[in-house]
C-alpha cells in the first residue's frame, strides 16, 4: 500500500513536516547522491592527492547543505495545498 502524501497549507505546517523529519526520508538519498558527485568533482583531486586539509573537509560538508535544502524544498513544494487546490478537489473550481 502506498504511503499517503502529507499535505500542508501554511508555513507553520511545512516547518512542522520538516521538524518531524517527514521530508528527510525523501531529501536524504537525493542529497547524498548529488552531494557525493559534487564533492568528487570539486574536491576529488585534492583528496586523492592526499592534500586535503580541514578546510577541504569543511567544503565537502558544505556541499551537502545546498542540495539537502533544495531537496527538502522540492518535497514540500510537491506536498503544498493551496486554497485553489482545495476548491478544485471539491469540484468548486
Amino acid at each position: 500500500m502506498a504511503e499517503e502524501r502529507p499535505i500542508w497549507t501554511t508555513r507553520r505546517q511545512g516547518a512542522h513536516l520538516f521538524a518531524q523529519r517527514v521530508t528527510v526520508r525523501t531529501a536524504s538519498p537525493v542529497a547524498l547522491v548529488v552531494c557525493s558527485i559534487l564533492s568528487v568533482v570539486n574536491q576529488g583531486s585534492t583528496i586523492i592527492e592526499g592534500a586535503a586539509t580541514w578546510v577541504t573537509w569543511v567544503r565537502v560538508g558544505v556541499n551537502y547543505c545546498g542540495p539537502f535544502a533544495v531537496a527538502n524544498i522540492g518535497f514540500l513544494s510537491a506536498c503544498r495545498s493551496t486554497p485553489a487546490d482545495d476548491d478544485h478537489e471539491l469540484g468548486q473550481a
